[in-house]
C-alpha cells in the first residue's frame, strides 16, 4: 500500500522507504523487525548500500531495451562486455533485464555497476541487525504449506485482482506483474495457458523461491535456524531468539 501497480517501483526506493520507517520505530526506543523476502532488498537495506551513484532513467532504459530488442541479448551482452566484463561474463543472454540496467548505470554515470558495488560493499553497515531463519524439519512440510497458501490466494481472488489490473491498462512488463503469482495468473488470462496451469506453475515457482531463500539464508554468517516439526510454535522461537540475542550481545 505504498505504492500504485504501475510504478516501477526498485530496491533503491525500498529501502528509501524502509529506512524511514526502521529510523522512525528506532528513535521511538523500538526494535524494527523485517520479515521476507528478497535477500537483495534485505541486504541493501542492512549494510547501508548507497544508490544515489546509479539513479534510473525510463527514457535511458527504454532506448536501451529496444536496443536489446534490435541486438539480441547475446550481441548487447557483448557491448556490455566491452565496458564492464565481469558483470557481463555473470549474466546470461536472455535476461534482459539485468544487462539492460548494467548498461543503464555505466550510460548514466561513467561507472561500471561492478565497480559501484564493490564501492558501496565497503561502506560500514547502516544497522546492527541478528538473523533468524524459521522453516520446516521435513521439506515436504513446507511444499504443503506453500501448495495450501497459493490455493487460499485463488480462492481469495487471485485471478480477479489481476484481471482488473490488466483491464486498468497494467502491462505485463510492470515491476508489479513480475511477482511469482501476478506474472503466471496474467498468462492465463491471456490463454496461454489454462487456470489450473497457472496455478501450478505458482506453486512451483514459490517452491523454487523458498529454496533460494533458505540457500541464502544459509550464507549468512551467526543466523539462528529454526526448524519446525509441524506446526509453528512461536512461543518456543521467541524463547530461542531471545537467548540467542541476549548471547550475541
Amino acid at each position: 500500500d505504498v505504492a500504485d501497480p504501475a510504478e516501477d517501483y526498485s530496491v533503491s526506493r525500498w529501502v528509501e522507504n524502509a529506512a524511514a520507517c526502521c529510523d522512525a520505530l528506532l528513535a521511538g526506543g523500538k526494535t524494527p523487525v523485517i520479515v521476507g523476502g528478497t535477500g537483495l532488498y534485505i541486504e541493501s537495506l542492512l549494510s547501508g548500500r548507497d544508490f544515489s551513484a546509479a539513479p534510473g532513467d525510463s527514457g535511458v532504459r527504454e532506448a536501451l531495451g529496444a536496443e536489446y530488442d534490435a541486438l539480441g541479448g547475446a550481441a548487447f551482452r557483448e557491448k556490455l562486455r566491452l565496458v564492464d566484463p565481469e558483470r557481463a561474463e555473470k549474466l546470461a543472454p536472455g535476461d534482459k533485464k539485468r544487462l539492460v540496467r548494467a548498461m543503464e548505470v555505466y550510460t548514466l554515470t561513467g561507472e561500471t555497476i561492478t565497480a559501484h558495488d564493490a564501492r558501496t560493499k565497503a561502506l560500514p553497515p547502516r544497522y546492527a541487525s541478528r538473523r533468524f531463519a524459521l522453516t520446516w524439519n521435513e521439506r515436504e512440510t513446507l511444499y504443503a504449506r506453500i501448495r495450501q497458501r497459493v490455493d487460499e490466494m485463488v480462492a481469495q481472488g487471485l485471478f480477479e485482482e489481476v484481471e482488473a489490473l490488466l483491464g486498468s491498462g497494467l502491462g505485463p512488463d510492470t515491476t508489479a506483474m513480475q511477482a511469482i503469482g501476478y506474472k503466471e495468473a496474467a498468462e492465463a488470462l491471456r490463454g496461454e495457458c489454462s487456470r489450473e496451469e497457472a496455478v501450478e506453475k505458482i506453486k512451483r515457482e514459490t517452491r523454487r523461491y523458498a529454496k533460494r531463500q533458505l540457500t541464502w539464508l544459509r550464507r549468512r554468517e551467526g543466523a539462528l535456524r529454526i526448524d519446525w516439526e509441524g506446526a509453528p510454535d512461536f512461543a518456543a522461537a521467541l524463547r530461542d531468539s531471545t537467548t540467542f540475542c541476549s548471547a550475541a550481545v
